[in-house]
């Protein structure tokens, strides 16, 4: 697996957006979309996002290369509308976990996600040379996981009552793909 150092990471263009490496001057951005009730409902990890709990990610998780992470660009506007990213990223077992959201939220159900998905996965199987990327969605937020299938996810299981959000037991589902899949 080939191993970028952040300022390495090229632009990444579709038809809608375009996907530009992470800064420090994104932060703003992050911890606003992040905090915003509509994003974080669809977070595992639901505390009070801050500007220094960002930067502590980027330093010890992009700079390191543990993380890949991107900023979703609306091409029309030239704005940024999300992010998308991959974490845990294993250069042994050539694996990374995706994720994704779209933070601002005029850029909701307008294809960003999907082509965001698409583009971003061909990227991760086509130049970092992953063999599998995986991704966990929680149960109930169909939306997502209708456009994880549509860049090509595939379903692996249904892990009931994985996690307690809000006081309340939630399902996850797991789903992945595999490089050669779907080619």
């Amino acid at each position: 697996m080939f191993r970028f150092k952040p300022a390495e990471l090229p632009v990444i263009n579709g038809r809608l957006v375009s996907l530009r490496p992470i800064t420090d001057a994104d932060t703003d951005d992050i911890v606003r979309w992040r905090n915003d009730p509509a994003v974080r409902q669809y977070f595992i990890f639901r505390e009070p996002f801050t500007p220094e709990m960002h930067r502590n990610w980027l330093e010890t998780k992009v700079a390191a290369g543990k993380v890949i992470q991107y900023i979703i660009v609306d091409r029309e506007s030239g704005k940024g509308v999300g992010s998308v990213y991959y974490r845990d990223v294993d250069p042994v077992s050539e694996s990374a976990e995706y994720g994704i959201f779209i933070g601002e939220e005029a850029a909701r159900g307008r294809g960003f996600g999907t082509e965001t998905a698409k583009l971003f996965t061909a990227f991760g199987l086509d130049v970092l040379r992953l063999h599998r990327i995986s991704l966990k969605v929680l149960g109930g937020n169909d939306i997502a996981r209708r456009s994880y299938e549509k860049a090509g996810f595939r379903f692996e299981g249904l892990f009931r009552d994985y996690v307690k959000l809000d006081g309340e037991f939630t399902d996850v589902i797991f789903m992945a793909m595999l490089a050669g899949e779907g080619e």
